[in-house]
């Protein structure tokens, strides 16, 4: 099994920076000890050895020949080569960093003084936005924010193995060609409330600007609550009402790990303590964290079989590694299925609707890559194309262009437009707002 070295950006810092205790106790074996160790026996026989020292002079002219001879191999190697090297590394700006060993102490750096603290001053988003006055019908939205599911795992989409078993049953749209902000938690989250769109985005500006959840609490017509089951919000959710489900004080279906649907709990009593306004709930999975895919689902959703069923995957062939990775996918499909059951039982009293989006992708073995968090730029499709559903209770689909939405089902589109949608579907007038960037302008009718 190949394995690749890693790349320590701004977002990988981030990554590690941002995540949490029993995320690293996925990556923690013995196998990492025992490498931990064999890195620190050497050290400790480095430590004790005599160093025989040279005259002042001898030594000055040993470091200068140990440091011009490789500097001029560099240069003649350059030289030789310069045509090539020229047209490559104009092209991929960014490789002249991740080839240098400091780069991750730069980007450390980078990160520590441009991640602004708690104090900084929050730059005012969307503070015109209205619930305009002739929207008398209420708006139920579930928003949920998938981990790590790739859009080719879905046989919505055409994969060969049924992982959808329960989600086919549903009116269901599936985007074919949706990508993420990010090939990481900690980028694509934020990204994806933000109205920055990727190609602006920066965890710093981010940070302090408020975000698609701070406009819809400007309408003062939207409740807003955010159930987490994954490490955390990533700064989202700091100005609204949030709930940690990976604690068993609150998700009570935990056999260890605390389960998805556990979001699910008293949330119909949540729902029916909104007595006027619109309700936007957003549940953030554990979905597909790797690399411990064993660990996402219950036993009973064990169906592709042998699972590998070990942290380190290098110990599992890539049979095994995908046997799980296709469970969790399933565990997913049974989670969504309960998300429409339960708006299936508000549609009475509101417009219900599902958005799932995942965050990233994952790569599984494809070219010798593993997992996710490469740099935007070099990552491979698997870690970019997302799965993305959405779903409509009754009242929607009697308003909705069923034909022209399926055929934007294989077109191209990103997180970007997630911002734009969830305003339309509230049907939030604001400058902020963009309706070329609402997959459902022109699709939906209100």
């Amino acid at each position: 099994m190949k394995q690749y070295g890693i790349v320590f950006d701004e977002s990988m810092i981030l990554s590690i920076v941002k995540t949490d205790p029993k995320e690293v106790a996925d990556l923690l074996d013995v196998k990492l000890f025992i490498t931990l160790l064999f890195g620190i026996l050497p050290g400790v026989v480095i430590w004790f050895i005599r160093i025989n020292y040279t005259s002042l002079k001898k030594n000055i002219m040993n470091k200068i020949i140990f440091i011009l001879a490789p500097v001029l191999i560099c240069v003649l190697t350059t030289l030789a080569f310069s045509q090539n090297y020229a047209s490559f590394f104009r092209e991929h700006k960014p490789l002249r960093y991740y080839v240098n060993p400091y780069h991750a102490l730069f980007s450390l750096g980078k990160t520590i003084f441009k991640t602004p603290g708690t104090k900084e001053e929050m730059k005012i988003l969307g503070q015109d936005a209205i619930v305009p006055p002739v929207d008398i019908d209420r708006d139920l939205v579930i928003l949920v924010i998938g981990e790590t599911a790739r859009a080719d795992r879905f046989s919505l989409n055409g994969y060969r193995r049924e992982t959808n078993p329960l989600l086919k049953k549903e009116h269901v749209f599936s985007f074919k060609k949706m990508t993420s902000c990010g090939t990481s938690t900690a980028i694509s989250v934020p990204c994806m409330f933000s109205n920055f769109g990727r190609s602006a985005f920066k965890n710093a500006k981010a940070n302090s600007t408020e975000n698609l959840l701070d406009i819809l609490s400007h309408t003062k017509d939207v409740s807003i609550l955010w159930r987490d089951n994954n490490s955390d919000s990533k700064g989202v959710a700091v100005r609204i009402a949030y709930q940690d489900f990976q604690s068993k004080a609150l998700n009570p279906i935990c056999d260890p790990e605390c389960r998805d649907v556990g979001m699910l709990t008293d949330l119909q009593k949540y729902i029916d303590e909104q007595k006027t306004k619109d309700v936007l709930i957003v549940l953030h999975q554990m979905g597909n964290h790797g690399p411990a895919y064993y660990k996402r689902y219950p036993k009973e959703f064990e169906i592709y079989q042998p699972a590998c069923q070990f942290t380190e995957i290098e110990r599992c062939n890539l049979n095994e590694i995908n046997n799980a990775y296709d469970n969790a996918i399933l565990y997913t499909d049974y989670f969504l299925s309960k998300v429409i059951e339960l708006l299936k039982n508000n549609s009475k009293k509101f417009d219900t609707s599902m958005i799932y989006m995942s965050d990233h992708g994952e790569s599984l073995g494809e070219n010798g890559i593993f997992l996710h968090g490469l740099p935007y730029f070099m990552a491979p499709r698997e870690q970019k194309e997302i799965a993305s559903i959405l779903w409509f209770g009754d009242r929607y689909l009697d308003h909705l262009d069923e034909a022209k939405l399926n055929q934007q089902l294989t077109q191209d589109y990103s997180d970007d437009n997630l911002f734009h949608t969830v305003l339309g579907l509230f049907e939030i007038q604001s400058e902020v707002y963009d309706k070329k960037l609402d997959l459902l302008n022109g699709v939906l009718a209100h």
